[in-house]
């Protein structure tokens, strides 16, 4: 199986920073961007297997990306995790309706997150693992 590309968008590099090294960690290719209008670039231009996704950035906004990504061909069926500081009780509804398929509060469980990831990218996680919606 080949490796597969996730996106990471946050604007805090040492979020950045750690979620890339846990993902390289489990096997996983890894792009980034810190604001939207990267993040859409980066998009397009990488076609990613999944986006990891802040909700406050610069330029935009992640509900701003969001949207973006899903009125272009090449980027809207790409899945969308949504990883935020952002009240979850206000924003999880939200992000849903939007497209996401998850949504973490940070500081995100990495266990948990690579179980949502595995799960969205259709790959076996390991048994016993919470479900990650809890």
């Amino acid at each position: 199986m080949s490796q597969k590309k996730i996106l990471i968008v946050d604007d805090d590099k040492d979020t950045l920073l750690g979620l890339a090294i846990r993902l390289k960690a489990n096997g996983y290719q890894v792009a980034s961007a810190v604001d939207a209008v990267s993040a859409i670039s980066v998009a397009r231009k990488e076609e990613p297997d999944l986006i990891l996704l802040d909700l406050g950035l610069p330029g935009g906004g992640g509900f701003v990306v969001m949207e973006r990504l899903r009125n272009l061909m090449s980027t809207a069926t790409i899945p969308i995790i949504v990883v935020s500081a952002r009240d979850p009780q206000s924003n999880k509804e939200l992000a849903h309706k939007a497209g996401a398929l998850a949504f973490f509060q940070k500081p995100v469980d990495n266990d948990l997150l690579l179980t949502a990831i595995r799960k969205v990218l259709g790959q076996h996680a390991a048994v016993g693992q919470e479900d990650p919606e809890r």
